[in-house]
């Protein structure tokens, strides 16, 4: 079989990935590690608010992978086996600690009143009120107390919309991947993404449109 780069940048396919790992090979597992570690770490921490934790989940969701690798089916890439995995141990772990909140079915995650009503003659549901303008440039959003209230909103989220939020924005994965990990159709996975960002959206518009205190 013709060996291909791989998403951990070895030159081998999942196929043989999975070989090596059965059969030991640390260099192979090393990197693995360095690759996919601080993309589990994130997940992690979506679910476990503490680091400390979180590195507890994914050392846990290691484990799991290299207990589980003959139950690896390749209906997925390994990479999304594996956030899979870390997926379900950082639910197990969030269940134990407390429990989970579910999101109302009525929510809305935009005020309606700031949209057009159904019946406009000529721009039916299109904003009526325009999102708040945010007084700096996006260099802004890199300083520490926007950050912080961003992470803040984040945290804030359903799980189900967290977990979604994390995976496409943080990670950076395909719809198609977030879809596969979570095991959600990919309306369900759209409507959460789109509710997660109008709430975190929302706190930055609170927090930048708030006036400035002088003295």
């Amino acid at each position: 079989m013709k060996r291909q780069e791989s998403s951990t940048g070895l030159h081998l396919d999942d196929g043989a990935i999975v070989d090596a790992l059965a059969g030991g090979d640390e260099q192979v597992f090393a990197r693995l590690v360095d690759q996919w570690g601080g993309m589990m770490l994130r997940i992690a921490i979506a679910h476990a608010h503490n680091r400390a934790v979180a590195e507890e989940v994914v050392q846990e969701a290691w484990l799991t992978v290299l207990r589980s690798l003959g139950r690896f089916e390749r209906r997925s890439s390994l990479r999304t086996w594996v956030l899979g995995i870390v997926i379900n141990v950082a639910r197990s772990r969030a269940r134990a600690e407390r429990r989970m909140q579910p999101l109302p079915d009525d929510e809305r995650a935009v005020d309606q009143a700031r949209f057009l009503p159904a019946d406009h003659p000529r721009w039916p549901h299109h904003w009526a009120t325009e999102p708040v303008a945010w007084r700096t440039p996006e260099d802004e959003l890199l300083e520490g107390e926007t950050r912080q209230v961003m992470l803040a909103a984040v945290e804030a989220l359903p799980d189900s919309q967290r977990e979604v939020l994390v995976l496409r924005e943080f990670n950076g994965l395909p719809a198609a991947d977030v879809c596969s990990i979570l095991g959600i159709t990919d309306t369900h996975q759209r409507v959460l993404l789109h509710r997660a960002r109008s709430r975190v959206r929302a706190a930055l518009e609170r927090h930048l449109a708030a006036p400035t205190e002088t003295t």
